[in-house]
């Protein structure tokens, strides 16, 4: 198996190109084996670029623990820039994710403007803020992220009665000068990541206060990603878009 490996600050991911379908047989169990750290490549998660009628491409995203994943949008800048890597040399791209249609751009400084779903519905419980920005999302506001055990709280609020089943992304913020800070535990993987796209864009929506047009710089443990979205109201957000890097890393075979 030929294999590429590509971040998204920090956030990394096994790439393959399955556009003449030879790893549509690959198991969870495969995939699970080869996202471990210690006995296989090593990855957040493992995407397939594939062929859609009308689309450039399709996404085809699991977990790093083999099962087919939600949304990601770390992941989605990085199949965007795989796509042109490999060939596919636009500016303006659409694709077709488990979630949906999406957009994207590749700016001349090479960041990727990835177009994410429109928000309907912010569920506040008692200071906490549930969404879905393509994945679920938890978010919990601190003092400050640094004094949070992400991993021990995360794991509670992520296996707690309400959210055991489906499972959910939980993700603490800091609010800054500049934006907003965030660490996040990661379904899929159970354990902290160092970014998470969609979370960024939960956090960056729950953050904010007034309607209209509006950029959130989010400082995750990666890098830094901008959120750029429109608040209609504090129920409904559109032209949401995540901005950030993507980066190839390395290719080799398994």
């Amino acid at each position: 198996m030929e294999f590429y490996k590509y971040q998204g600050t920090g956030n990394d991911f096994i790439i393959l190109d399955n556009r003449d379908g030879k790893y549509n047989g690959l198991s969870n169990e495969a995939i699970n084996k080869l996202c471990d750290r210690n006995f296989g490549i090593g990855a957040d998660g493992l995407m397939l670029l594939e062929l859609a009628d009308g689309y450039d491409f399709r996404m085809n995203y699991h977990n790093a623990d083999g099962m087919e994943g939600s949304m990601c949008g770390n992941g989605g800048r990085c199949l965007v820039q795989f796509a042109k890597d490999m060939g596919i040399e636009k500016t303006h791209y659409r694709f077709i994710a488990v979630d949906g249609e999406h957009e994207a751009e590749i700016k001349p400084d090479g960041l990727i403007r990835l177009k994410m779903q429109d928000v309907f519905g912010v569920t506040d419980i008692r200071g906490d803020v549930v969404l879905n920005t393509g994945s679920p999302h938890f978010i919990r506001f601190v003092d400050t992220v640094d004094h949070v055990d992400i991993f021990s709280e995360g794991t509670k609020i992520r296996y707690n009665d309400t959210y055991a089943n489906e499972g959910i992304n939980v993700n603490f913020v800091e609010q800054t000068d500049n934006g907003i800070r965030i660490r996040t535990y990661e379904r899929g993987v159970e354990d902290e990541t160092l970014s998470c796209g969609t979370g960024a864009t939960a956090a960056a929506i729950a953050s904010a206060t007034e309607d209209g047009p509006q950029i959130v710089s989010v400082a995750v443990q990666g890098g830094h990603l901008e959120i750029a979205f429109n608040r209609i109201n504090p129920n409904q957000f559109s032209d949401i878009w995540l901005i950030g890097p993507a980066a190839f890393v390395f290719r080799g075979t398994i």
